[in-house]
């Protein structure tokens, strides 16, 4: 019976946060790179006669919730700033917490595949405890180690990144300011709350390594924040490798520390990493696909015109955020002669010719 229970457990606690790790493999299908509302205007044929007021009108893209509180491009004060980060929150833990609703044939294989890697990982956490050497220099050092990875380094980190980027007028570093905050902020949410639900008991605690008990062990914090920050930054930076080895190396180093130090097993820090990891790709991708709807308003639409038969010429520029439009006058083509080679662009002669 003994036995039975303790495998009921063991299920449930993998299913909880793999739910959440599927969350990118969900958003992947429900929030492609697109600019909405940019259909193609169909191609036209002016004269010179033609008014540009008739030429069509491209639709202003469609905005959502996002596109409402979007983080500007400058920079901006810290009230509208930081009520849009806090809504962008409560989106992004809708989005996370209802993701295991938004499951399907093309992300059930990841889902299956995580929920089977943290079963197994539980059930060798013992195992791989006990080759540590669990001396106490290892759990001290792996403690001082640990300490990148809290919260009240990671704070201070990405608040030093938006300060410079106001001070330096510099966009990057803005960016990975509010971002940052915004993984930082969803990674806390979810690891507190399954903490909360799965309340299993540290390998320093009494019953080490028991669900349901009491315990704040799984996820662990400082994996799941440190590998957000370090997503993010490796998106942010992925035109240079070295940036997302160096960030995931460090993070890679910080959640070992937390095996070395006692305070989580390994399933606990390999599910928090994942999470967080899920969780900086998540709000870096939603950003940036509402950067590119915000572009698509000004990124205009070049049409060449030409009219064999008014031997014209001209072009048209339409802008999408408010469908205005300018064109250049046609203007006649310069004089072609009465004959046509016997070439291979003599087809292109005389349909210019109108023959």
């Amino acid at each position: 019976m003994h036995t039975r229970v303790q495998m009921i457990r063991w299920i449930t606690a993998a299913f909880i946060p793999i739910t959440l790790t599927a969350v990118a493999a969900s958003e992947d299908g429900q929030q492609p790179f697109r600019h909405p509302g940019t259909s193609t205007p169909p191609t036209i044929f002016a004269s010179q006669t033609e008014n540009p007021s008739t030429l069509p009108q491209q639709p202003p893209p469609i905005l959502d919730r996002r596109d409402r509180i979007f983080y500007p491009g400058d920079t901006e004060r810290l009230k509208p700033l930081g009520r849009k980060l806090g809504l962008n929150i409560l989106l992004d833990q809708e989005e996370i917490f209802t993701s295991p609703f938004h499951m399907n044939r093309h992300n059930a294989p990841v889902w299956l595949i995580s929920a089977a890697a943290t079963a197994g990982l539980i059930v060798a956490d013992r195992h791989i405890a006990n080759s540590f050497e669990n001396s106490r220099g290892q759990v001290r050092w792996g403690g001082r180690i640990s300490n990148i990875g809290a919260s009240y380094t990671l704070v201070p980190l990405v608040a030093g990144y938006y300060g410079y980027g106001v001070w330096r007028d510099h966009a990057k570093a803005r960016e990975i300011g509010v971002l940052g905050t915004e993984s930082l902020l969803d990674s806390l949410i979810v690891a507190g709350v399954l903490k909360e639900a799965v309340r299993r008991n540290r390998p320093d605690d009494k019953d080490p390594g028991e669900f349901f008990d009491g315990g704040t062990s799984f996820p662990s914090g400082h994996a799941i924040q440190m590998w957000s920050i370090a997503s993010l930054v490796a998106h942010e930076y992925q035109h240079k490798p070295i940036v997302a080895v160096a960030a995931y190396s460090l993070a890679s180093i910080v959640s070992a520390s937390r095996i070395a130090a006692q305070k989580h097993f390994a399933s606990d820090v390999v599910v928090g990493g994942a999470m967080g990891w899920f969780i900086g790709r998540y709000v870096y991708q939603t950003h940036m696909s509402h950067l590119a709807h915000k572009h698509a308003s000004f990124m205009p639409m070049i049409l060449p015109q030409f009219d064999a038969s008014q031997r014209s010429y001209g072009v048209t520029f339409l802008f999408g955020g408010s469908g205005a439009s300018a064109a250049f006058a046609a203007q006649p083509v310069p004089a072609i002669p009465s004959y046509c080679p016997e070439t291979p662009s003599s087809t292109w002669c005389s349909r210019m010719m109108g023959r």
